[in-house]
């Protein structure tokens, strides 16, 4: 039997530019690459010998969508070397601003880049057009991270305000709950999401990777905590360790470097999917709700349902960050958000978060002058690339299996890519 190649240029509606490439011979997958084609952007090396006030706002350029994180991620890893401890209202608004990112990425990959997917459509245009109603509710929770995003943040991308120790600007008690009347507004929008992707027919492929998110006590963290969790294997470790525990390593068909569990050798996937399976029960009682409605409860190992998890991450958001504003505007947080005093000094320092694509990590190494020795960056995108290509070859092996002919699998290995919702732009930093 011949064999049947599959390739695709240019995957559409994903960040940043990747090819597919897959051959299958007598129902076994050969060959399966998720080739990232962007050439190296040196942001590692773009920060070396720089001072650490200019760090953060360098790093911030390495997403348009996820900055918001790469700033906070790095000040944690610049403040854990100086030992600086913000406050708990400091904290709060790093929340926020998080959350505006999270409003804004999941707004985009939902309804522009994975809902065509499911209705037939090559683009968002016909979409667009044959359902107005829901395109302009899906911009307008895109809107509402922007807004969210330019309160807290100074600007919708590239956040201006948070510095090392707090923020130089904090918007009034009448605007927090403006914003937090917004949030409660668009939770309708929200849960009917959760319910549209719901109906979605996706294939039936569990991924034999692990699930890694951050866990803390009762809680279902972004920011706010330095404690990782294999959740298929079981085990925690603290993000400190990360270097460690995770192993990033080249291959021959790709920019980006690809990631494995040091301890068990085995790919991973980090996304709203592993959230959900690690923090199921500290989710707002709106979004478990949604999610149990869904089908959606742990242990869930489809890659597809990552689309249902970040919209039940929308619900749990716009609860969150309503609770948040109702609390910022009542002053309940103690401390103020004004940057604490610390001394400059040398040491190494791990930040990490929880982006809207998963766990990300910025290892900085300082020296007594405040300027950067080595910069590290392991984002979401680059440690998912492994499972995906598992996910791939497991997905075309049990289609190939049940005669499904190369059009429709190309669609379907398509449609998984971007479930993953990858950043190919931002893996190879």
């Amino acid at each position: 039997m011949a064999a049947t190649e599959i390739s695709v240029d240019h995957i559409a509606r994903v960040e940043g530019h990747g090819d597919i490439r897959l051959v299958i011979e007598d129902g076994q997958v050969t060959t399966c690459e998720m080739a990232v084609v962007e050439p190296a952007r040196l942001f590692e090396s773009m920060v070396r010998g720089r001072s650490f006030e200019e760090v953060p706002y360098i790093a911030s350029r390495v997403c348009g969508i996820c900055s918001s994180s790469h700033v906070v991620t790095d000040l944690r890893a610049i403040e854990q070397v100086f030992g600086v401890e913000v406050t708990d209202r400091t904290e709060a608004l790093r929340e926020l601003l998080l959350y505006g990112s999270y409003l804004q990425n999941h707004g985009t990959h939902l309804f522009v880049f994975a809902a065509p997917d499911f209705l037939g459509h090559k683009s968002v245009f016909p979409l667009a057009e044959g359902n107005p109603e829901l395109f302009e509710r899906a911009l307008g929770l895109k809107a509402l991270g922007n807004e969210l995003c330019t309160l807290v943040g100074g600007r919708s991308i590239h956040p201006i305000t948070a510095v090392v120790g707090g923020f130089t600007h904090e918007i009034s008690a009448d605007e927090y709950l403006r914003l937090a009347e917004a949030m409660d507004a668009t939770r309708e929008f929200a849960l009917a999401s959760v319910d549209l992707f719901r109906d979605f027919d996706t294939v039936d492929v569990q991924t034999e990777g692990d699930l890694l998110a951050m866990v803390a006590p009762d809680a279902y963290p972004v920011c706010t905590s330095d404690t990782l969790r294999f959740v298929r294997a079981g085990y925690d470790f603290s993000a400190q360790d990360v270097e460690e525990e995770i192993e990033e390593y080249p291959v021959g068909h790709s920019a980006a470097f690809l990631a494995r569990a040091r301890r068990t050798g085995h790919p991973y996937m980090t996304a709203a999917l592993a959230r959900v399976n690690a923090s199921w029960d500290a989710l707002s009682k709106d979004a478990r709700y949604a999610a149990a409605k869904a089908g959606l409860r742990p242990p869930e190992y489809n890659p597809f349902a990552n689309n249902i998890a970040q919209a039940v991450e929308l619900v749990d958001v716009l609860d969150r960050c309503a609770a948040l504003c109702r609390r910022l505007a009542a002053n309940e947080f103690e401390g103020g958000s004004e940057p604490v005093k610390f001394d400059v000094r040398a040491g190494r320092g791990v930040g990490f978060t929880e982006a809207p694509r998963g766990a990300l990590f910025h290892i900085l190494d300082i020296d007594e002058g405040g300027r950067v020795r080595r910069a590290s960056i392991m984002t979401p995108t680059a440690q998912n690339i492994a499972n995906l290509e598992a996910d791939m070859r497991q997905l075309a092996e049990k289609m190939a299996a049940g005669g499904y002919d190369t059009d429709l699998i190309t669609l379907e290995v398509e449609k998984l890519v971007r479930a993953y919702d990858p950043c190919l732009s931002c893996s190879v930093h």
